[in-house]
């Protein structure tokens, strides 16, 4: 009976070593496999921090671009504001030989081709001119900013 009961023991001390290392190798794997998964995990949000940084930097660019694109064109529409202000330019518009007086005009001595018929714009109404294009013109470029910045957003 002695001897039964310490077989019964010796089994029972047996399985609890064999339990016990089952229960350590699968403790092993499921830390093997989360350390794992934690490392795909940290190389994902590398990837798409790598990635948000390369998009800010690309709407930087686009940014500094349509910036400098803004300042040009009220460079340029400053001197033109500067030269009809000096009358060192003056706007005017090609009219139809119709609208003048209802017949072509007459040619010119020794040509055949007729001298366009040209109507000078008054300053304060070439300044309005002006002044609708530049609004025109910064219109155009936050408009091509605005589609610069959509589609570096769809890549």
């Amino acid at each position: 009976m002695a001897l039964l009961l310490l077989v019964a023991a010796l089994t029972w001390q047996v399985q609890a070593w064999r339990y016990s290392a089952q229960l350590a190798q699968q403790a092993r794997a499921h830390a093997q496999e989360r350390q794992q998964l934690a490392e795909a995990l940290a190389s994902q949000a590398l990837g798409e921090r790598q990635q948000r940084r390369a998009l800010e930097q690309q709407i930087q660019a686009n940014d500094q671009s349509h910036y400098q694109e803004l300042l040009d064109a009220q460079q340029t529409q400053a001197r033109l504001r500067d030269r009809l202000a000096t009358t060192d330019l003056r706007l005017s518009v090609l009219l139809g030989a119709d609208a003048v007086s209802g017949v072509p005009a007459a040619p010119a001595t020794g040509g055949l081709d007729h001298d366009p018929v040209r109507a000078r714009l008054e300053p304060a109404h070439a300044r309005r001119i002006i002044a609708i294009t530049d609004r025109g013109d910064r219109g155009l470029i936050a408009l091509r900013a605005c589609q610069a910045y959509v589609r570096a957003l769809q890549r």
